[in-house]
């Protein structure tokens, strides 16, 4: 089984998220990468602040699960490589 490494933040029809995974594909591979639409998610109950309420304003995110470093957008090639 492969364990997702980044999430990537985003929502439904977000041209701007359709671009930062563009640019994290090269780089990430898919089964690595785990896109989690924030406005889906409001659903699920959570303790802490909703995943709107974190990124709405600021998706897409890409975080790297090991240590929740965030790139915030705009990032581009090499900082995606960087985060790696």
């Amino acid at each position: 089984m492969i364990v997702k490494k980044f999430n990537l933040y985003g929502s439904e029809g977000c041209h701007l998220c359709e671009q930062a995974l563009a640019i994290c594909l090269p780089l990430i591979p898919a089964d690595e990468l785990a896109q989690i639409d924030i406005i889906e998610q409001e659903s699920v109950p959570h303790e802490q602040a909703s995943l709107v309420e974190l990124y709405g304003v600021h998706i897409p995110v890409l975080e790297r699960l090991s240590d929740n470093k965030k790139l915030f957008w705009p990032f581009d090639v090499e900082q995606v490589a960087g985060l790696l």
